[in-house]
């Protein structure tokens, strides 16, 4: 390909992604990374809900509050592992951990399944809402690690399509493979994916681009950068949550996360509800969701092909995370007014849409301004136990509100106001996020 050939081709990636040539390989490692990750989760999410349903949507709040605590004892085990050993192999050991409890589950199931029950179903549904959690937040922290602050704005809404190719890909897997291997065998399917992973987070941290800048331009420093994988982080197992008490900045990124699961928790037992409901056309009211689940994932990849990359880097981060919060706010609104079935499922694919595609690429750039121990031990406590702290207030709001025998407008009344402080805080975010990208050295 002679080189005019090249540059048309960098001006076309540079022109629709945002992506330079140098670009490219580490980008599309990370793309890989993400889809064998969400094919993953997404592989076993319709098991973790039908177990979590046995004893109806009352015992799924108490879920809530289990999965929560475990998260807490945790996450200092993850502060350790961070502060003992080096990045890939706390990395590589956390996702090895869970393949083979995976496996464990696997054997469960195939060697004794007179064994496996409701306990055992609810077992599994804790254990998988707190492995979802720990598996993406991983991911995330190695790409605040791996991109700066400026390829984070440019290529993080790029990245996330891989995660959006593998929440389609991971259901229609299921589909066509739980009828013929059964669905034991997808637990040791999604442990392979796993390792799967591993190899690409090793990948990702060996990958250093040839021209991005003055941090790697010059061959010595990219040496440097590949052995700043070999430096352990450092530091104590409960560092994390200290940084994110006495730190305004992650307190603020942990109040934003945790009004965030509030509201995805309201709109969450809300469609339980309406579709617990609706017993008599279930079988429509699935279709018509799967339907709308299917123009959701075609929207957000649109979204996130064409317009977050640009939106971060034109409109800044302020914007991208004070977005979701007026969608939401909105959709109550509207929800209050007429509360139909489709009105609440439009706000539900609204809001996937919007979250997947703009407001989560945004909130990982927010910690590509922190620490490396920040980026790993804080980022982990807000991703897991603070988020799954707003998802329990979530659930007993809204529960109680329902036990109340108020309806919609009662609960639009607090999502409302919420929503506006929640707006509020994700402009001071990303301002104070700008503040210190510029206040860190070149390079």
């Amino acid at each position: 390909m002679n080189p005019i050939q090249n540059a048309g081709r960098a001006g076309f990636l540079q022109k629709i992604f945002n992506v330079r040539r140098d670009e490219v390989a580490p980008v599309a490692i990370a793309v890989l990374f993400f889809f064998l990750i969400l094919t993953a989760l997404m592989l076993l999410r319709p098991a973790r809900d039908a177990l979590g349903m046995e004893r109806g949507i009352e015992s799924i709040r108490w879920l809530f509050i289990g999965t929560a605590v475990v998260t807490l004892m945790v996450n200092p085990a993850f502060g350790w592992l961070v502060a003992r050993l080096r990045r890939l192999q706390f990395i590589a050991i956390t996702y090895a951990g869970f393949a083979l409890s995976l496996v464990g589950f696997w054997s469960l199931l195939a060697f004794a399944p007179e064994a496996v029950g409701t306990v055992s179903g609810q077992v599994f549904y804790v254990w998988f809402s707190v492995f979802n959690l720990f598996v993406s937040m991983v991911f995330w922290a190695l790409m605040a690690d791996r991109f700066d602050v400026e390829q984070s704005k440019r290529l993080f809404g790029l990245i996330a399509v891989g995660g959006t190719l593998g929440a389609i890909f991971g259901p229609w897997l299921t589909r066509q493979l739980a009828p013929v291997i059964g669905t034991p065998a997808l637990l040791l399917l999604t442990a392979g994916l796993l390792v799967l992973a591993i190899a690409a987070a090793w990948a990702l941290a060996r990958t250093q681009p040839l021209d991005a800048g003055p941090c790697t331009a010059d061959p010595a420093q990219a040496r440097s950068d590949l052995a700043h994988d070999d430096l352990r982080i450092g530091g104590n197992a409960l560092a994390g949550i200290r940084a994110v008490l006495t730190s305004r900045y992650l307190l603020g990124i942990a109040g934003y996360v945790v009004i965030l699961s509030v509201m995805v928790t309201f709109i969450y037992f809300t469609r339980l509800q309406m579709v617990e409901a609706a017993a008599a056309t279930l079988d429509a009211r699935t279709e018509l969701l799967a339907t709308i689940d299917m123009w959701t994932q075609i929207a957000v990849l649109a979204l996130q092909l064409s317009l977050t990359g640009h939106l971060m880097k034109r409109l800044g981060v302020s914007f991208a995370l004070a977005l979701l919060p007026i969608t939401v706010a909105l959709g109550f609104v509207g929800l209050a007014v007429f509360g139909s079935f489709l009105v609440l499922i439009l706000l539900e694919a609204v809001v996937r849409a919007v979250q997947r595609a703009i407001t989560r690429p945004a909130r990982e750039t927010l910690f590509t301004v922190v620490s490396r121990e920040d980026k790993y031990k804080a980022k982990a406590f807000i991703d897991t136990f603070v988020y799954r702290v707003g998802d329990v207030t979530g659930a007993q709001v809204e529960g109680g509100l329902g036990r109340l025998g108020m309806g919609l407008a009662a609960l639009a009344s607090v999502a409302v106001p919420l929503a506006l402080v929640w707006a509020t805080l994700g402009i001071w975010l990303g301002r104070a996020q700008r503040r210190r990208a510029q206040a860190l050295p070149p390079g």
